[in-house]
């Protein structure tokens, strides 16, 4: 593992993304919420994940030039066709949208579809709480879980998202519907270390703390058992009729054909409600809670979602961001002369 400075990896990346057409501002943005990504600790979806980004462009399932339009909308709900352009670009301009739109109306939801990867579905999560809005996001994804009762992956591990705005430091919860993402499964194959406790079933159908073994048999388990496969389900519904757009299941299961995605953006706006510093004593008194709890191992601390992100992001911010060397070789390769 290697430390490169912030500012170098966001470089290099904007400069690969230039020569893949996108204009120098897009390329700009789209670069820095790779590099925040890894910033942030979510390695899986930073930089590790940046080429396979390219590839998608490359084979025309991503359009850099596409911004995202309005298409129908009543009230604070809107409708918007993301135009198959970039996945956090999409992402980060329709939470912005609706935390416009609660501006005015309390609430504001914004539907997208014909969108893309999103990468880390928390980062449109930060974006609202630190912004001091609650916000609620959420994406299907291509079929990569089985349903409960089932041997073949048929839903998607759907991530779901929700922001807390605190002072003190945000609330961030960041969750798929497996109880290991694949991302998770990768990281702990790669370090040689086994599950903390079961998280799929082997090609003999038994449950294993493997992550080679699940990413063989592509049968994670989903979170909570049959409630973690309901609320996928679920989920990608909702997202798919408020944007009219593609569900899992017309989705490709193939990860750099993976396009069409439907996503849901909500934030709340708490202002007229209420008193804010009643909200955030509210918050913190919850924390305070959470923190007085005995914890299961002596010298640790019971945490609340989201509460190493900020460690995380002092340490890789004065060290530098931690990347693995082939990926970086990968990566600096993508640049043509």
């Amino acid at each position: 593992m290697m430390r490169i400075c912030f500012d170098r990896v966001y470089q290099t990346l904007a400069g690969i993304l230039v020569q893949e057409g996108f204009e120098t501002g897009r390329a700009e943005a789209c670069a820095r919420l790779f590099a925040e990504t890894t910033r942030d600790g979510v390695y899986t979806h930073g930089i590790n994940r940046f080429p396979r980004f390219v590839a998608t462009l490359r084979n025309g399932s991503v359009d850099a030039a596409a911004e995202p339009r309005r298409v129908a909308g009543m009230g604070g709900l809107e409708r918007w066709d993301g135009c198959k352009g970039p996945g956090n670009l999409n992402a980060q301009a329709c939470m912005a949208r609706a935390m416009h739109l609660a501006r005015t109306h309390g609430v504001g939801c914004v539907a997208l579809g014909n969108t893309n990867h999103w990468m880390r579905g928390g980062t449109y999560g930060w974006q609202a709480a630190e912004a001091g809005f609650l916000g609620i996001c959420w994406t299907n994804t291509m079929p990569n879980l089985p349903a409960w009762g089932g041997v073949e992956p048929v839903i998607g591990n759907n991530p779901l998202v929700m922001a807390v705005p605190r002072a003190a430091g945000p609330v961030v919860l960041d969750m798929a519907m497996s109880q290991f993402s694949y991302g998770a499964l990768e990281s702990y194959r790669k370090r040689g270390e086994m599950l903390p406790v079961d998280g799929g079933f082997d090609a003999a159908g038994r449950l294993t703390r493997d992550p080679g073994a699940i990413e063989e048999s592509w049968r994670p388990l989903p979170v909570g058992y049959w409630k973690g496969s309901g609320l996928s389900v679920v989920l990608d519904m909702m997202a798919t009729m408020l944007a009219l757009g593609r569900a899992t299941h017309q989705i490709s299961g193939d990860p750099v054909f993976e396009s069409g995605l439907s996503q849901v953006f909500m934030a709340l706006h708490r202002e007229g409600l209420g008193p804010e510093e009643e909200g955030e004593r509210i918050a913190d008194g919850i924390v305070e809670w959470l923190h007085r709890a005995k914890p299961a191992e002596p010298g640790s601390r019971v945490r609340y979602p989201g509460e190493r992100t900020l460690v995380i992001r002092a340490e890789n911010e004065k060290l530098g961001l931690p990347v693995e060397e082939a990926v970086w070789e990968t990566i600096l390769g993508l640049r043509t002369a």
